[in-house]
């Protein structure tokens, strides 16, 4: 795609549910190339609307409940995002006949893996949790677009992602504020479940390759070439953060949990020349160091005031609907 990034505009359509925090975006929000509107993505009228208006050269789908667990305690929230907003974005797309649909996967939709085996692109699909079935199912929809009704769609899968502002639910980022807190460290059963490790700007880097570069009708693993076990993760946090092992409280494992997840990258490597660039030591102490240096933001983010943002900052300005 011949776009000048100098020329690009974006336009960021949020419900802002609980992890949504416009606090992130205070660098763009008034830059005149930047648009916020909030509002769903399963609200046919509001998509149609605002793809019509807007023209997009393109269309990145993020838009997700992503967090397995709460998927496990409430399957509903996420097969209605997952599943029926990406309906939502693919019937618009195509009404308006919008341009290029990326959409952004995991590689949770490969399920468990044994060791060595790397989950290459054409691997079937195994999902274990709610949250992974709704993206594997998601993962069809956007494929039979393109085979259907020639819906210029790409789908990326990427691996465990982190990094500074991911909110403190995930596994790194509650380690990292649970032992600034000298709070106990919660790891699910024996802690040697395995996870690829991405960090957040390459996983930006990545999929700006796929919408540049990336051939219709493709699916593109994204991965950090990283794998270990969460246990080593949390030791790791916990060197970096100067805080004992003591710290680590083993918990009931959750339900379904998966051992193994693997990913190669070696596709997108070659077609379009990313490649991580972060090596995981160096990024988990960056990340460390950015919560370190951040505890005001954590704290409004544990107490919900960060919510507060969006009534202060944008809840005057003219929104779609």
């Amino acid at each position: 795609m011949a776009i000048a990034e100098t020329d690009l505009g974006v336009v960021n359509l949020d419900k802002l549910t609980y992890a949504g925090n416009l606090e992130n975006l205070k660098a763009v929000e008034r830059n005149e190339r930047y648009r916020f509107v909030h509002g769903d993505i399963c609200d046919r009228a509001l998509v149609d609307g605002l793809i019509e208006e807007e023209k997009p050269e393109a269309i990145v789908h993020f838009a997700a409940e992503s967090h397995v667990d709460r998927s496990i305690l409430s399957p509903e929230p996420v097969i209605r995002t997952n599943l029926n907003g990406t309906f939502t974005m693919l019937e618009g797309a195509r009404k308006h006949k919008a341009g290029r649909f990326v959409h952004v996967s995991t590689d949770e939709v490969y399920g468990s893996l044994e060791a060595p085996l790397e989950a290459t692109e054409d691997f079937p699909l195994n999902p274990s949790s709610p949250y992974s079935a709704s993206k594997a199912g998601s993962d069809l929809l956007v494929r039979s677009y393109f085979v259907t009704f020639k819906l210029p769609v790409v789908i990326t899968r990427a691996s465990n992602n982190y990094g500074p502002h991911h909110f403190p639910e995930k596994l790194i980022p509650l380690m990292i504020t649970n032992a600034f807190d000298d709070r106990p460290l919660p790891v699910y059963g024996d802690g040697q479940q395995v996870r690829d490790w991405l960090y957040v700007d390459d996983h930006c880097r990545g999929i700006l390759a796929v919408l540049r570069k990336g051939r219709e009708g493709q699916i593109y693993n994204i991965g950090g070439n990283r794998s270990l076990p969460n246990l080593d993760v949390v030791r790791q946090v916990l060197a970096l953060t100067g805080q004992p092992e003591s710290l680590i409280q083993y918990v009931t494992d959750r339900p379904g949990h998966d051992r193994r997840y693997a990913l190669s990258s070696e596709k997108l490597m070659r077609e379009t020349g990313w490649a991580p660039a972060m090596d995981f030591e160096t990024g988990l102490a960056r990340t460390v160091a950015w919560y370190r240096a951040n505890g005001e933001w954590v704290a409004r983010v544990r107490s919900g005031a960060y919510r507060e943002y969006y009534e202060k900052n944008y809840a005057s300005r003219e929104t779609v609907g």
